[in-house]
């Protein structure tokens, strides 16, 4: 009986870890993929990073810094910058375009 235990406590203990933006399915449009596109937006990480191999905590911390920065344009993409502005549309239009290369289709829910 110990033995069970002892493995189900270690296979508990297994963190799962982030797949990397670049990787996941249909494009990553989806909570965690908007986390990683608006932390390259506020140049919070570079452009270059896909987060693979990222735990959970790191992932929730980036989305923290991700949300102070959002706190100072009220949530909303018409409050950025212009520069900022521009830079969301690249980002985003480039995710969206990317995503429905990979069959996302934004009619269909998350079962279909």
């Amino acid at each position: 009986m110990m033995q069970i235990l002892r493995h189900i406590s270690n296979h508990q203990m297994i963190q799962k870890k982030y797949m990397g933006i670049d990787k996941d399915p249909k494009g990553a449009i989806n909570p965690t993929g908007n986390i990683i596109r608006d932390a390259w937006l506020f140049g919070l990480i570079p452009e270059t990073e896909t987060c693979e191999g990222w735990d959970r905590q790191r992932v929730d911390a980036l989305y923290d810094k991700v949300t102070t920065e959002w706190e100072k344009y009220g949530h909303l993409v018409s409050n950025l910058p212009p520069e900022l502005g521009a830079k969301h549309r690249k980002i985003y239009d480039a995710a969206v375009a990317r995503a429905r290369e990979l069959g996302w289709d934004p009619e269909l829910g998350d079962n279909d």
